[in-house]
């Protein structure tokens, strides 16, 4: 699988807003986007009208860049979607927030998803009392995701839980402190999601294939 290897922040410019790849840097005036708020590549100042083909891809973009996953992972992700009862869009918005990775983010253990996904991948959390270390791992209602006993002590993830002590965590997650414990406590809604996408366009964009 061929990984990204450039400036991150180049997709938070290609997509014109925030998409907080690199944590607590994106909340500083040191963003890249604030201080260059046009597309990156010779002609970005210049961006051209996207066609109907190129709103639908860049939809798509967005929300695979924002949950980090690789294109691969994301039409598996649709496909299951597709395939199951409900709103396509809202259920492949419910399976990526529902990501070991993501709820990991969610609850402060990382401040970004890429660091929570290393965390996740070194061991850092048990699902329901067992070790999980795949980033993959879809989690279910009523499960419950806590940092291992051995590593609440880690400096990496001390310092990550000081740097987001004062983050806002959604509804559908219960979370504790103290112990560094999380429950889901209901199914993720598009309304969870804080990303700026017309989802539509993206099923508009799988459905031709």
């Amino acid at each position: 699988m061929a990984r990204y290897t450039d400036a991150v922040c180049k997709k938070c410019r290609r997509e014109g807003i925030k998409l907080f790849l690199k944590g607590e840097r994106c909340n500083s005036n040191k963003c890249a986007i604030d201080r260059r708020s046009y597309a990156p590549g010779q002609h970005g100042k210049s961006r051209a009208k996207l066609s109907e083909y190129g709103l639908q891809l860049r939809a798509k973009q967005r929300a695979k860049n924002y949950y980090r996953v690789s294109e691969t992972q994301f039409r598996k992700y649709y496909d299951e979607a597709f395939r199951r009862e409900g709103i396509t869009s809202d259920v492949l918005f419910e399976q990526l927030e529902l990501r070991l990775d993501n709820v990991a983010y969610r609850m402060g253990v990382g401040t970004s998803r890429a660091e929570a996904r290393q965390l996740v991948g070194y061991g850092m959390l048990e699902v329901n009392g067992r070790k999980v270390n795949i980033p993959s791992f879809i989690c279910k209602v009523g499960d419950v995701i806590k940092v291992r006993d051995s590593k609440k002590d880690n400096k990496t993830v001390v310092a990550v839980l000081e740097a987001n002590k004062l983050k806002a965590i959604p509804s559908w997650l219960e979370f504790d402190k103290k112990n560094l414990t999380a429950k889901v406590l209901r199914k993720p809604v598009r309304e969870d999601v804080d990303l700026e996408v017309q989802e539509n366009l993206i099923v508009e964009l799988y459905s031709k294939n």
